[in-house]
């Protein structure tokens, strides 16, 4: 009798234990709380994943993300995320009862040089078992030590690792489960349940419900704060950086990676209502397919492509969005108005009316002019006969109103010609075209270009000349076929060029960080991104096409080294001096009309000089010693050596000669 009522009395317990479940998972009131609402405001990026266990499997076996492993960065990033499932990774039930759930991971700046990273578990109706928070305890063994502090009515559970001397604190909030071992990102989630900011951001919240759910993870970019991550790396303000925080608000993307580890994220991106007046007007003016890969060199480290239905129909939206700031669309007419006051133009009928429906931006690889960017504005004609005659209408205006007296000159059967109109097209297009201050410009076939350096568009006209151009590149084709031919915006990069660009800028410190990371940095050699608009938004399209970096290695031209007109040995006897001393290195004026082309030594003495024609040597060359001695003497015709050429030691005295 005695057993059976030990036995109802277990049953009786166990069946009030099931409805107390039942209760807890069936009838209890939802009172779920949404995990954005506990993210700290201040968060650059916001990654999300309904199946995070899966997620995170598949990127960390990609061959891209072993790679990437190497690097200081993602291996702390890598370790980061891996600490979280230290605690529970020796009780694989409870590692797999993440999965399903809802998990956020956010990156957020703690000083000016370091990043702290926080995390969002939905445990959705599991978290009123107040069991689970006391099983903690068994998870720990002797290596941590579980203590408790109350923050704002809440608990905090601060695991500390006594090996690595680490904290990660843990908080339960409603149903969600916050862990960070920055101890400030957790208070600060405390703060936001009390007074969410960022989950009731209405800008947020229009990227988040247009992005879907059903992909490998999705992530967010809060721009504002995109400026300060980026200053972490260097202190050198960055002006694209500077515009993308400032023109952007949010991001976001759903990502997929296939068998090859190339990344491609779809999703969505809003603009800040206080934007360069472009933006703005190309959201409003359509798209087109892109074509100025025709005439882009292969060397081409940075393609901005803008398209749009027709330029004029731009120029329309650019000069009305304007209007919301009466103040600057007053100083715009007035610009606008003094330019064509002063030589007698029409903005519309000389500019506007030939230009197509493409412009684009070029920054491009080049061995001239080390340390700088080259870079070039191209403008697609919808008639290139109409802007051949108008371009050399407004150059005649130049002519007669400025005492700018430039003669057209050309070269491989193309005229390059001069701009003198300062700023005209920062006042024509806004702050994003200030790079072309006073350009020189050329046509090629239906394409103006423009650039501040001559040497620039001699560039471009030889690549095209060679048929070494993006449009003919086979890579880049295959790589253009991954987004839609039609497009608002359009980024392409070639990393290891841009790469190359980028360190020829840079301080000391900053080219020390990029040589020890440039593996990691190339092995993505192509990045591409596309907006084109839905609604009030930019549809974006993000692609990263990940290759091995000895392949990548392997790819990138190596300029030939240019002879140097020095002999290895100044005090070489006659007879061992060769023909070799004649191979002069080319010359780059940056003035084609100038009648002659120098250099110096660092003492201030001259090292060569020349006499040159529409920016071709042509006439006299002398070349000295660094004491002034004549070194070489001779003649060039039309950018050819010439005559008699005389080659002299350091008494003077003529040891060499060679007859061109």
């Amino acid at each position: 009798m005695t057993k059976k009522r030990i036995f109802y009395g277990f049953l009786a317990l166990f069946v009030l234990y099931l409805c107390y479940l039942a209760y807890i998972f069936i009838l209890s009131p939802k009172t779920n709380l949404q995990s954005i609402y506990l993210i700290p405001k201040d968060a650059v990026f916001i990654i999300e994943s309904e199946q995070p266990v899966e997620s995170w499997e598949k990127v960390s076996q990609s061959e891209g993300w072993h790679h990437l492993k190497k690097n200081d960065y993602f291996s702390e990033l890598t370790e980061n995320i891996q600490r979280v499932d230290t605690v529970f990774n020796d009780n694989h039930k409870l590692f797999e009862f993440f999965d399903n759930r809802s998990l956020f991971i956010s990156i957020h700046m703690i000083s000016p040089k370091d990043y702290g990273i926080f995390y969002v578990l939905d445990l959705k109706r599991i978290a009123k078992l107040q069991l689970l928070k006391t099983y903690l305890n068994t998870l720990l063994d002797d290596g941590y030590v579980l203590s408790k502090r109350s923050y704002h009515e809440h608990e905090i559970l601060e695991v500390h690792d006594r090996e690595s001397k680490e904290t990660m604190y843990l908080a339960f909030i409603k149903n969600q489960l916050v862990a960070s071992y920055t101890h400030t990102l957790v208070e600060a989630s405390i703060d936001q349940y009390n007074e969410p900011v960022l989950g009731r951001n209405l800008n947020f919240l229009e990227i988040n419900q247009k992005v879907g759910h059903e992909d490998l993870f999705r992530m967010y970019v809060q721009y504002h704060y995109f400026d300060d991550y980026i200053k972490q790396y260097s202190d050198r303000p960055s002006d694209w950086v500077k515009r993308v925080s400032e023109n952007f608000l949010f991001s976001g993307f759903y990502f997929d990676l296939d068998e090859n580890s190339m990344l491609t994220a779809n999703g969505y991106t809003n603009i800040s209502a206080v934007n360069e007046y472009y933006l703005e007007a190309l959201q409003k003016s359509g798209t087109s397919e892109r074509s100025i890969p025709e005439i882009a060199p292969n060397s081409t480290a940075l393609y901005i492509s803008y398209g749009f239905d027709s330029f004029a129909e731009f120029y329309k939206n650019f000069e009305m969005v304007q209007q919301n700031d009466p103040e600057q669309f007053e100083s715009y007419q007035k610009g606008i108005a003094k330019v064509e006051k002063f030589l007698k133009i029409d903005v519309k009928e000389n500019f506007v009316s030939w230009i197509g429906d493409e412009i684009a931006v070029l920054q491009i690889q080049s061995h001239i002019s080390k340390g700088k960017n080259d870079v070039a504005l191209v403008l697609k004609t919808n008639d290139a006969e109409d802007a051949k005659t108008n371009l050399d209408f407004v150059v005649e205006q130049i002519r007669k109103k400025t005492p700018v007296k430039f003669k057209a000159v050309n070269y491989k059967d193309y005229e390059i010609n001069f701009l003198s109109i300062k700023g005209f097209f920062k006042m024509l297009l806004g702050g994003r075209f200030d790079e072309f201050d006073k350009p020189y410009f050329t046509q090629i076939d239906d394409y103006v270009i423009f650039s501040d350096n001559p040497n620039t568009l001699k560039g471009i006209i030889d690549k095209v000349v060679e048929e070494e151009t993006l449009g003919t590149s086979e890579t880049f084709r295959d790589f253009e076929q991954k987004f839609d031919s039609e497009s608002t915006v359009f980024v392409y990069s070639n990393v290891p060029l841009l790469y190359d660009n980028m360190y020829a800028l840079a301080d000391a410190p900053t080219k020390q960080r990029m040589r020890k990371n440039k593996d990691f940095i190339i092995c993505f050699p192509q990045v591409g991104l596309q907006l084109s608009p839905e609604d009030d938004l930019f549809e974006s399209r993000l692609v990263l096409n990940y290759q091995d970096v000895e392949e990548v290695k392997k790819a990138i031209n190596v300029p030939k080294d240019i002879p140097k007109s020095t002999p290895k040995t100044q005090n070489s006897a006659a007879a061992q001096i060769t023909d070799a001393v004649f191979n002069l290195r080319p010359i780059y004026p940056t003035d084609l009309n100038a009648d002659s082309f120098s250099k110096k030594y660092a003492n201030g003495n001259i090292w060569f000089e020349v006499d040159i024609k529409d920016g071709l040597k042509h006439g006299r060359y002398e070349e000295f010693y660094p004491d002034g001695t004549r070194k070489i003497r001779g003649r060039f015709r039309n950018d050819e050596q010439a005559g008699t050429w005389r080659y002299y030691n350091k008494e003077g005295d003529q040891v060499h000669k060679k007859r061109f």
